[in-house]
């Protein structure tokens, strides 16, 4: 090349190899994960994210505080993606996978500043991951998952999360309910058969569970019945309206004659949709288009309940519930096609009103209706029942209850550091990393709590091997080192071991990146 340079990279290229690699990404996940680490447990604090545009979340939920976060840095992000990864497949632990994650970033920084190669150190990570799935299999706990059971689980998830240690009670009995009434003999529970509904204007303590589904859309007439007893339905993805060409065609109308009969032709066909639906013996009558005023105004008189504008989705939530069919035209009502449920009602609940579909036959589908005295309680409210319910879900369908409170994470680490010992060369240290990052969990549990994280940690390993369960218990103004099983405080087996899936996956790739290249 006669001594020139050879470029390969855009001039506006920037690149960072390398410890320097290796030190920016691990620092970028460290960070994300600090951010997070204070909300964990029943005494965890909530972040208040305010966008460019004024809009305010208040949350301790780890997967909502990552989303609303604006993080660029794409190691950072990896973390983020922990975070969502743990919400759907198992609605919880989204703060657990984050934490840890980044504290194993921390304890491979210090081995690659003792000149462990990344390699090992993710080869001893997937080894002390292996036997920390042991450990969870093994704390898993010999119990009925009975109703007070779940109760508990339900409890647990919720507890810190805006719902108040009085409420949280009533509302995990809530969701306890809506998941055995979701529950068949085939599927399991199918959880998209479960809705949370919220709306603001009373207590928490005034959430419900409705067997049906609940709707914001209400009658498009002010004359039509707020109230419907073993109604039947019918549902249409129709315009109940004058049709009109789809050809651009202008009319000449010469005299009043051929303007009363054009009037007269748009009367009959708006009349004709009203009669076909009074026809078909349809009470009430769903549509997902418009309804025209006069077509409101017959099946007014007609006795008949009619709500415009549905969505996709919400129609789709009242075939699922009542049995009807979804047509395309009123021509193709009749009565196989109408569904039917216990009653319809319009109710009004704070400034808004609402519409309650209750028993439907086919009704697999249940809501529960969420209260909250301000958006930002309700808001809260909503994100909580969905995380028990997916914890409760995931307790029934996906290998039972742990201990909660730190204590399998207790367990997990030493399980780890009694199998160390037998695993040779420089990997051993990775595996000892590995159970030193886990105890991360129950230390910062100690310190939401307001103990020593020093001194509850030394306690816990104390209790745990004397007694061969401890956890890290809030209980009054602070924490205490005892038995989670004792005080109902129980998580789902799958929430555990998907937080250290997870977490081990993100921060091994991170650990293994020692170029990065960014362009415009």
């Amino acid at each position: 090349m006669g001594g020139q340079p050879l470029f390969i990279l855009d001039e506006d290229a920037q690149r960072t190899q390398g410890k320097d690699a290796q030190s920016s990404n691990i620092s970028a996940g460290k960070a994300v994960s600090e951010s997070v680490r204070t909300t964990l447990g029943p005494r965890g604090m909530d972040k208040m994210l305010v966008s460019d545009d004024g809009d305010v979340v208040i949350t301790n939920d780890g997967a909502t505080i990552l989303s609303e976060m604006d993080i660029e840095h794409p190691a950072a992000q990896m973390i983020v993606e922990v975070a969502q990864t743990q919400e759907d497949e198992v609605g919880d632990g989204t703060t657990t996978a984050s934490v840890l994650a980044g504290e194993l970033l921390a304890k491979a920084e210090d081995l690659l500043d003792d000149d462990v190669h990344p390699t090992t150190i993710v080869e001893g990570y997937h080894t002390a991951s292996q036997l920390a799935q042991e450990s969870i299999e093994d704390s898993g706990l010999d119990v009925d998952l009975s109703d007070d059971t779940l109760v508990e689980v339900a409890e647990s998830a919720m507890t810190g999360k805006g719902t108040g240690d009085v409420d949280a009670e009533r509302l995990a009995e809530v969701v306890v309910e809506a998941v055995r009434h979701a529950r068949t003999d085939d599927e399991g529970v199918i959880r998209d058969n479960i809705e949370v509904h919220t709306q603001t204007g009373a207590a928490t303590s005034a959430t419900e569970l409705v067997e049906g589904v609940i709707i914001d859309d209400t009658p498009v007439h002010d004359n039509m019945p707020r109230s419907v007893e073993d109604a039947s339905i019918a549902v249409l993805d129709a315009e109940l309206d004058v049709r009109e060409s789809n050809v651009d065609a202008e009319y000449n109308v010469t005299n009043v004659d051929q303007l009363n009969a054009a009037l007269d032709a748009e009367e009959e066909e708006l009349q004709g949709y009203a009669q076909a639906i009074v026809d078909s013996g349809a009470d009430v009558v769903f549509v997902t288009e418009d309804v025209a005023d006069r077509v409101a105004s017959q099946l007014a008189k007609a006795g008949v309940l009619a709500v415009e504008s549905v969505s996709s989705s919400t129609a789709k939530d009242i075939v699922e519930t009542t049995g009807a069919k979804r047509l395309g035209s009123v021509e193709a009502l009749s009565e196989d096609a109408l569904g039917h449920a216990d009653s319809i009602g319009v109710e009004k609940h704070g400034d808004d009103e609402v519409t309650f579909i209750q028993g439907g036959e086919a009704a697999e589908a249940v809501t529960v209706f969420a209260r909250g005295s301000t958006d930002h309680v309700v808001d809260e409210i909503e994100r909580a029942l969905n995380d028990a319910l997916d914890v409760v879900v995931a307790a029934l369908d996906n290998g039972g209850v742990v201990p909660g409170a730190g204590a399998t994470e207790i367990a997990i680490a030493d399980h780890i550091r009694s199998k160390a010992a037998s695993i040779e060369g420089r990997k051993q240290l990775a595996v000892e990393a590995f159970a030193d990052a886990v105890d991360v969990l129950p230390r910062t549990l100690a310190e939401n709590t307001g103990l020593d994280a020093i001194d509850a940690l030394v306690d816990l390993r104390a209790e745990h091997e004397s007694e061969g369960i401890a956890g890290v218990i809030s209980e009054g103004q602070t924490g205490v080192v005892g038995d989670p099983v004792e005080y109902g405080i129980l998580d789902p087996a799958a929430v555990k071991r998907e937080a250290i899936d997870s977490a081990t996956e993100a921060a091994t790739m991170i650990v293994r990146i020692d170029d990065v290249i960014s362009s415009s």
